[in-house]
């Protein structure tokens, strides 16, 4: 017997009009199935079920089925919140219905509703009580808690905990587990999720008495979330208990956790928690001020870049070569090319072996050579007045000399550079203010000001302000500017409102343009990580008639919200990239974008993908930046992939934004991790070297190959510190390249962005040991780039001359005639000379041809193919040495090695199987784009090594005294400020200085010939 499929609930819902009360409840009993096939039918009697649900005629378990009915009707229209309030008054019918089989889609959107509901109501509580949310919903809450708990979800648990302000919640788990694991994920949880401050530092001040104290024997791993949540509190009043207890009994752990500190801490900060030590003679106390001073950090990344400089000459050569140096555009990308490549190396080989191009620098070309001074020789802060010496102001005035205005200018931005994030102090502010206030040319006092405020970043140093805001206040365009960066740079991230007010009211009263875009971007500097502290400054700035203004608007949203990917805020930049009408600021808004999502890099390229494909060029401009400052050093190949089209760009300006992406992504990416690298670099080198290709795409192409080579292909690029924090100086340094658009010569702080790449092994007493240590994954994989070869010159083979067929007939004919005259008889049995036959014809005996030394051609394909050498699995990489953010995760200690780290290398560890012939190519596999966010965090830099074998006498990594002769000026003499300086710098204390080693010989002396 076929049973009928119903057609209609008609039938059914006619028994709820009965008078007796047993047919209502079989009614609403049968009703709830047929709710998926018949609700449209169902909801027009809603109104009646919903007075069934509130009658006390019938029994309760009635009444919960009178609810749950108009809940699935409700959840069916679409009513999602109505549904939910009847489904918390269905008590036990809803929980009959989540354990029935077909009902989930319809259970986890009411549940999801509650979380969502109970949240809301939680966060609108300011004391975070329960007094008015709804027990039921309570009890719904509870037992998802108590589920997430019982089947081990614990991470889901302490999600909802989070967004619902239930740390108790939190508490029970740590309690039950005593996972510190599940600490450093809540605390990254609320960190680089959209939180308010005050709800983070609440939470973080709540997980800090959690976190156990850290021992070097249990290589506590939990160092590095430990270190990144003091330095986010930013109060060194609870760093100082913490190093102070360490000290005496862990004292290489505290070494390594002040190094830590240093990574990410702010200047302030670390000078707060230096401070705050308490004073001793004891060697460790000392070791441990040095150390938060920042400076033997610089040290150690400087002669590790020193070391391991593997700049390719040529490619720079060749490049210098194929750009016409008089052209201004052309020498300034030669020039930043030539920074970047030897960024913090201190080689400036290729300036001493170009004078003659070196002179042809004139004006800001020539401020920009200078400058790159500054960049070649960053963290060199010892020396920097030295090597700066001959083009600083001379202590009487600025030089009179025609053009030394632009030199002196950029040595004195040089100088900020050098000592950008050094914790130099005072001596290198006060001499940058002093010229600042005593300069009369505008150029010098740009200088100055620029210098000045890279030096003093984050400072906040009243005076520095106030000599800034005189130069503003002289209303030169060029001056002012630089005063407008500077003094957000000063004052970077204190959401000061004077300044801010004085800033934006001078803003809307000056004339120049180049001032308004300088006080714009320090008004962003300024709300640097305040999030919605500068809510009210955003919407102001985002209001204005002005685009500048509203240019530097959206630059205080990025940097305000910068890595929190912050929904609202995506959001809001998305707006702005497709409705305001300036190209600038549609640019700007996409360009923000990375800002905000650097911490999830695979998000980017499927934001922009779309943007990347707009019919306005700068907004496909805006995109390249993106997806390169976002997915810098990840090797991304979605980005590549997006990218690579967007080079052929009908538009000069978005082919330069591809190539400058395409460097930063691929920055110390090998051919092996990467399919596009080398295709990357051959076409670099095509289109710099294509003379009837666009200016402005050959200079990105220039400084694409400075980027993807940066730093002696020895640094990385990223915003993100090696302790997991927000990198300060990258992040900024970045939003100041992007102002290159305006201004060439910014360009320069890029370089604040780079990150050097080391594993640094220290012994207890801050020497540098000779071991090694164990890479888990092929050589190849995250080998240097091959060098370079040498363009072959293509020699040409004499062409056989083409013969027409009905020239050859003639001539033919002329011959038969003459041989003819001469000798009857032998005129048709001469054959033709073999020169007058066909020429293509011998082509044609070409691939059959028998080899021209008489050997027969027996070989085969196979044969002639040389055999692949099998790659070994892993390798032995000496301590000092690059160790690139992906191979963190494949980097060993062999446990029978001298030293062990007294930490993890890192978070992100990989079995050695995975590394060797078993994967091919295991730094191309999908995890890593995961694993990209998280690529500093407990990665690599400066590890302190703990001696297994303490009585063996141990081999040391000797570093050579630092000698640097001041180049000499028009008259032969030496700077006498730089020898004194010198002379004081060289009986400070040196790290792992062998102070009985000889003297190095010092290079010869020479002078940029700028004047030639």
């Amino acid at each position: 017997m076929v049973i009928r499929s119903q057609s209609s609930a008609a039938g059914v819902l006619a028994l709820l009009q009965e008078p007796d009360t047993v047919f209502k409840q079989h009614a609403l009993k049968a009703l709830i199935p047929l709710v998926p096939q018949f609700w449209a039918e169902i909801s027009e009697h809603i109104a009646l079920i919903e007075s069934l649900y509130e009658s006390d005629d019938l029994p309760k378990p009635a009444r919960h089925n009178a609810a749950l009915l108009a809940s699935k009707v409700y959840y069916f229209l679409g009513e999602y919140d109505e549904a939910l309030s009847f489904a918390l008054g269905a008590g036990s019918a809803f929980q009959a219905e989540a354990r029935a089989h077909g009902a989930g889609e319809y259970v986890e959107t009411v549940i999801s509703n509650a979380i969502d509901r109970y949240v809301t109501l939680r966060t609108e509580e300011p004391s975070g009580s329960s007094t008015k949310i709804d027990a039921r919903l309570q009890a719904i809450i509870e037992s998802i808690f108590d589920h997430c708990i019982e089947e081990g979800e614990y991470r889901q648990a302490i999600g909802i905990a989070l967004e619902s302000h239930r740390l108790d919640v939190v508490n029970s788990i740590y309690d039950l587990t005593h996972d510190v694991s599940l600490l450093s994920y809540t605390m990254e949880a609320v960190l680089d999720t959209g939180f308010s401050l005050s709800y983070r530092d609440q939470v973080l001040n709540f997980l800090l008495p959690l976190f156990p104290p850290p021992t070097s024997l249990s290589k506590s791993p939990h160092i590095h979330a430990l270190a990144r949540l003091l330095v986010t509190l930013n109060r060194p009043s609870l760093v100082v208990p913490l190093l102070t207890s360490l000290v005496p009994k862990e004292r290489i752990l505290a070494y390594q956790f002040a190094f830590d500190l240093v990574e990410g801490g702010a200047r302030e900060f670390l000078q707060g928690v230096k401070a705050d030590l308490p004073e001793g003679k004891e060697t460790y106390t000392t070791s441990s001020c040095k150390i938060l001073d920042g400076q033997e950090s610089v040290k150690l990344y400087l002669e590790f870049l020193k070391r391991n400089n593997k700049v390719d000459m040529l490619i720079l050569k060749n490049t210098k070569d194929v750009l016409e140096a008089r052209t201004s555009i052309y020498h300034t990308a030669v020039t930043l090319q030539n920074a970047f490549m030897h960024a913090g190396t201190t080689s400036d080989v290729f300036l001493r072996e170009n004078l003659e191009w070196l002179g042809l620098a004139s004006n800001w070309a020539k401020f920009s050579t200078t400058a790159a001074l500054g960049v070649i020789h960053k963290g060199h802060f010892e020396e920097g007045m030295n090597i700066l010496g001959p083009y600083l102001p001379q202590a009487g005035g600025e030089s009179q000399i025609q053009g030394a205005a632009y030199s002196e200018g950029g040595a004195l931005y040089a100088l900020g550079l050098i000592n950008a994030g050094c914790g130099s102090g005072q001596p290198v502010e006060n001499y940058l203010r002093e010229t600042m206030k005593t300069a009369q040319g505008e150029v010098v006092q740009h200088g100055a000001a620029l210098g000045l405020g890279i030096s003093g970043m984050g400072g906040r140093s009243s005076d520095a302000y106030e000599d800034l805001k005189e130069t503003l206040f002289t209303d030169s365009a060029v001056a002012g500017e630089a005063a407008g960066y500077a003094m957000g740079l000063v004052m970077l991230g204190s959401a000061d409102r004077t300044s801010a007010e004085e800033m934006l009211t001078y803003a809307r009263e000056t004339q120049h343009e180049k001032i308004i875009r300088g006080l714009a971007m320090g008004l962003a500097f300024i709300f640097y990580g305040r999030q919605e502290e500068a809510d009210s400054t955003i919407t102001s700035l985002l209001t204005e008639k002005d685009p500048i203004l509203r240019y530097g608007g959206v630059y205080t949203l990025a940097l305000a919200y910068a890595g929190t990917s912050n929904n609202d805020a995506v959001r809001q930049l998305l707006h702005i990239a497709v409705s305001d009408t300036s190209d600038d600021v549609r640019r700007a808004a996409v360009t923000s974008l990375a800002f905000l999502l650097f911490k999830n890099p695979g998000q980017v390229p499927r934001i922009v993908q779309l943007l990347s494909e707009s019919y306005n060029p700068h907004v496909r401009c805006g995109a390249t930046l993106a997806l390169g400052i976002a997915c810098a050093g990840t090797g991304l190949q979605d980005a590549v992939e997006i990218l690579e089209p967007m080079t052929k760009d009908g538009v000069d300006f978005v082919r330069q934004g591809a190539f400058i992406a395409l460097g930063m992504i691929l920055v110390q990416q090998s051919e092996a991790s990467s399919p596009s690298m080398s295709s990357t670099r051959a076409l670099y080198t095509k289109v710099v070297s294509d003379k009837h290709e666009d200016p402005m795409a050959r200079f990105g192409a220039a400084i694409g190959q400075g980027l993807i080579d940066a730093g002696g292909r020895n640094v990385t690029i990223s915003l993100q510190s090696r302790a997991g924090s927000k990198n300060t100086n990258a992040i900024i340094g970045m939003a100041m390249f992007c102002q290159f658009w305006y201004w060439y010569p910014l360009a320069h702080c890029a370089c604040l962005a780079f990150e050097p790449t080391a594993i640094i092994g220290l012994n207890e007493d801050l020497k540098v040991p000779k071991f090694e240590f164990v890479s888990n994954a092929r050589p190849s994989l995250f080998a240097y780039p091959p060098p370079a070869t040498p363009p072959k010159r293509e020699t040409f083979a004499k062409a056989a001359t083409a013969v027409l067929s009905t020239t050859a007939k003639v001539k033919a004919r002329e011959k038969r005639k003459a041989v003819a005259d001469a000798d009857a008889m032998d005129t048709d049995e001469k054959p033709e000379p073999k020169k007058d036959g066909d020429v293509e014809m011998k082509g044609e005996e070409g691939p059959t041809a028998k080899p021209t030394d008489g050997s027969p051609s027996t070989n085969t394909l196979e044969d002639v193919k040389p055999k692949r050498k099998s790659e070994p699995s892993s390798e032995s990489v000496a301590n000092f040495s690059r160790v690139t953010p992906t191979q963190l995760a494949y980097i060993s200690f062999p446990p029978e090695g001298r030293y062990q780290p007294v930490r993890p290398v890192s978070l992100n560890t990989v079995s050695p199987k995975t590394g060797g012939k078993g994967n091919p190519n295991p730094g191309a596999r999908k995890a890593p784009s995961g694993v990209a966010s998280e690529r500093y965090a407990g990665g690599g830099g400066i590890l302190l090594m703990v001696d297994e074998r303490p009585d063996t006498e141990a081999e040391f990594i000797s570093f050579e005294p630092p000698v640097v002769e001041p180049a000499p000026t028009e008259n032969g003499h030496a700077q006498p400020q730089a020898l004194e300086h010198r002379a004081r710098l060289s009986r400070e204390f040196h790290i792992a200085l062998d102070e009985s080693s000889p003297d190095v010989d010092p290079p010869e002396s020479f002078e940029y010939p700028f004047d030639s």
